[in-house]
């Protein structure tokens, strides 16, 4: 069924691709914002550092329960930045089967510190810590927050991962990281495509109101997140993104953006306003049919882009607030 699909007035619309199946529930305790699954099914989420009580900011659900993962010496709350899990926000398995951990280094959104920002890599055959991938200042700055991560081990010599900055206090961008050398660097820096859309150009609206930030000291202010969602095309020569604050798709060169010597005006130069997505997104994903998956946080959706532009309802559920 596609969004246009309808029926009468007052009747309950069917689910386009079958029902929701319920496979874990976080009902107490912090807000996850990442989940990976790894080709023999494990399930792995994490919980950024944003407040709530987190006992350890990635985990394994095994059994319906949160166990910390790799360990819990890694999920430590003090000690060296770089030897600990400090706020993470994603966890993404590779087409390698390998557990990838992207650590913002910036609980509570404050500034980053040395060490903090980094890319840890876990061998799931012995749940061990095999890479740690630390970025320098010039690549994820004191004002960064590093959101999300896709990988396309079929460029360079062990791939290439590719990385939205979303900060809300510095400027945005997709980060580049050869994984074979641990080098990685900045690409669209504050382009007008990573930055995030404000009032009155962009209002998204959730459950009936004005989504805003809402300090118990102050008034409510726009929320500034930049390049958020992030995913590669099935053929690998495209990287979709979009702000979270926009309702507009971008696509860009791969090639460009791995391509060290390009310069900025030379990717700036591949960028594609792929137009308006039906909604305000934050996780996007791809299938090998050209699809691209987009969640919609503004209507509990996620939608489906098919590669002649038009959209497709995925599933719409109340339980997806």
């Amino acid at each position: 069924m596609t969004v246009n699909d309808h029926k009468a007035a007052g009747e309950q619309t069917a689910q386009p691709f079958g029902t929701l199946e319920l496979v874990h529930a976080f009902r107490e305790g912090p807000m996850p914002t990442g989940v990976t699954v790894s080709p023999t099914g494990r399930i792995f989420v994490n919980y950024p550092l944003w407040g709530d009580d987190v006992a350890a900011t990635v985990a394994e659900l095994r059994d319906g329960r949160a166990v910390p993962f790799p360990d819990q010496a890694w999920n430590g709350r003090s000690g060296d930045p770089a030897k600990r899990l400090v706020s993470v926000q994603s966890v993404v398995v590779d087409p390698a089967g390998r557990l990838w951990i992207l650590d913002t280094g910036s609980p509570l959104f404050k500034p980053t510190e040395p060490g903090g920002p980094k890319l840890v890599c876990v061998d799931l055959r012995t749940d061990t810590v095999i890479r740690v991938i630390a970025f320098e200042p010039g690549v994820a700055p004191s004002t960064s927050y590093l959101n999300d991560v896709r990988f396309d081990l079929r460029k360079a010599a062990e791939g290439i991962a590719y990385i939205t900055d979303s900060s809300g206090d510095g400027p945005n961008a997709i980060v580049v990281v050869d994984l074979a050398t641990g080098q990685a660097w900045r690409r669209l820096d504050d382009h007008p495509s990573t930055r995030a859309e404000s009032p009155p150009s962009y209002l998204p609206i959730v459950e009936g109101r004005v989504f805003m930030e809402r300090p118990k000291d102050g008034p409510p202010k726009p929320v500034l997140m930049g390049a958020d969602g992030i995913a590669i095309s099935a053929d690998g020569r495209r990287l979709f993104y979009c702000p979270l604050m926009s309702r507009h798709l971008y696509s860009v060169s791969a090639d460009a953006l791995a391509d060290r010597s390009a310069g900025e005006e030379e990717v700036a130069a591949t960028v594609v306003d792929e137009g308006d997505k039906g909604g305000s997104a934050d996780g996007l994903e791809t299938d090998d049919a050209g699809r691209v998956y987009i969640t919609n946080w503004e209507h509990n959706a996620i939608m489906r882009r098919l590669p002649d532009g038009t959209f497709e309802t995925f599933v719409h559920d109340p339980r997806l607030l």
